[in-house]
Order: structure tokens, then sequence, then C-alpha cells
């Protein structure tokens, strides 16, 4: 059985993940058919926009906490799978019609789309700050929401779908049997633009989404390694034993002064 399913509706093309046992989570297998599903949209001539969903209770999950368990290493790093959705080479409208929750990885598909359905019942999360040594600072920026909720974003305080409704996060909040069914209304309405307005705007809407300043990004990039890199580990084998983690928190507890700092990363290059 297909772990990604597709369908098309004249130019508009479904792309389901499937994989409801296990929460749609973003294992090897799933990320490669996700990977086929958005090169085959690409790269069709005919296709013009993509309504992009899970089936079950969540539309993803994030990370597969048990493959992490079983290579031994956490995230996707060790398997790299090219995909023209996640690289940003798209230049195709997708339409988000979020069935339930949106966690972690599945919250980051969610926030690369252009516009964004979702039922009442789903749960968004930034998991960063429960599985890596730096919270996901960054995706309240890239929401444009206020700098508290920016916040408890990236501390890993869970959403409900009304809540980043009403901040602008999500373009409709309708029932269940209304979501796939909205989707393709604002599908259709796209392609009632001319298709050079529909290419252009989409391009520059995309440009137009905030970024992280280079120096920022740096200090970032330090502050993922500040920290014992065993806990990265430990808080998935804690979510598999449904336990409560056994953080160490630092190598040498006189790391935790030792913070890096802006400053040191304010006048450098960027990479």
């Amino acid at each position: 059985m297909a772990v990604v399913n597709t369908e098309r509706q004249g130019q508009i093309m479904l792309i389901q993940l499937n994989r409801p046992d296990r929460m749609n989570a973003l294992g090897v297998e799933l990320r490669t058919e996700m990977a086929a599903a958005f090169t085959e949209f690409r790269d069709n001539s005919d296709l013009e926009v993509a309504v992009f969903t899970g089936t079950g209770r969540a539309f993803c999950a994030g990370e597969d906490m048990k493959e992490a368990l079983e290579r031994g290493s956490p995230g996707s790093a060790a398997h790299p799978i090219s995909n023209p959705f996640n690289d940003g080479t798209l230049d195709k409208p997708v339409i988000a019609a979020v069935n339930g929750y949106a966690m972690g990885g599945g919250f980051m598909l969610v926030e690369r789309t252009d516009l964004r359905v979702a039922v009442p019942s789903a749960v968004f999360e930034v998991s960063e700050a429960k599985r890596w040594l730096l919270g996901g600072y960054n995706h309240g920026l890239f929401a444009g929401l206020p700098h508290a909720i920016a916040t408890e974003m990236a501390l890993g305080f869970r959403f409900t779908a009304q809540r980043l409704y009403e901040v602008g996060f999500l373009n409709r909040l309708v029932e269940p049997e209304e979501l796939l069914p909205t989707a393709f209304e604002m599908a259709e309405h796209l392609l009632t633009l001319p298709p050079a307005s529909r290419v252009n705007t989409v391009y520059m809407m995309r440009q137009m989404r905030p970024r992280v300043a280079p120096d920022l990004g740096r200090l970032a990039k330090a502050l993922h390694d500040h920290g014992d890199k065993s806990d990265l580990m430990e808080s998935r084998r804690a979510f598999a034993d449904k336990r409560k983690p056994n953080f160490k928190g630092w190598v040498n507890p006189g790391d935790r002064d030792r913070m890096p700092r802006l400053e040191a990363f304010s006048d450098q290059p960027q990479d």
C-alpha cells in the first residue's frame, strides 16, 4: 500500500500522506514517496495547483521516532531525500488541508504551503525545543507573529487551530466534511487567474516572507551545539518509552555559563 496517495482533478493534484497507523510520521518510505509526488507535480505541465493533506487523525506527526531510535541518530540528515517542495524549488502553489495533528516536521510542511485550511480539531506544535538543543526560534518570525506568541511557539507549546486562525497563520477554519472541498475551491480560484499573474504573485509573496538575519543564523548554529547532545536521543527514547526524560543538560556544568553570544557573530561574513 502506498504511503502517499495522489489524485488528479483537472489541473489540481491531490497529495495525501497515507500512513495513519504512524500518524503520517516522516519515515524514509513516506519522505521518498512524498518527494516523488511533488516532483511529478513540478514536472507535469498539465498540473498547476496542489492540495496537500493527510489521512487519519494527523496531517503529519513529524519525525519518525521509531526509525530515529533504530538507526541511533536524530532527524532525517542520515537519509537526505531531494524534494522540490522542501527545497524551495517548486514554483507552483500548494494549499494545505490540515486534517489533524501537525507536529514538528509536520508543522514545517504546513509552514511551507502558500494557503492553509484546517479543521477545528487540528493541533499544531513546533517541537524542536523538545528534541534538539535549540527551540524553533524562526517559525514565529516566518509567520509574522508577535514576539510573545513566537516565543511560546519556540518553546514547544501546543496551539489549537482556532488560535492559529486568529493570529493569521491559517486562512480558513472549516468542519471536516468541508476541508477538501474548501481547499479545492481555493485551488479553482487560483486557476481563474491569468497564468502569469498566478505564477508571478506566488513567487513575489514567497520572496516577501521574513528571513532570519545572517548573524542570528550563525548564532543559532552555535546554540545548536551548546549542550549535551546525548539529550537528543534521550528525548526520543523517553517519548517512545512514554516516560519522563533524564536529561543531562551539559557535558561540563560550567558550559551553561559559556553560552555563544550574538556579539561574536555580528561582524562575520555570511557562510
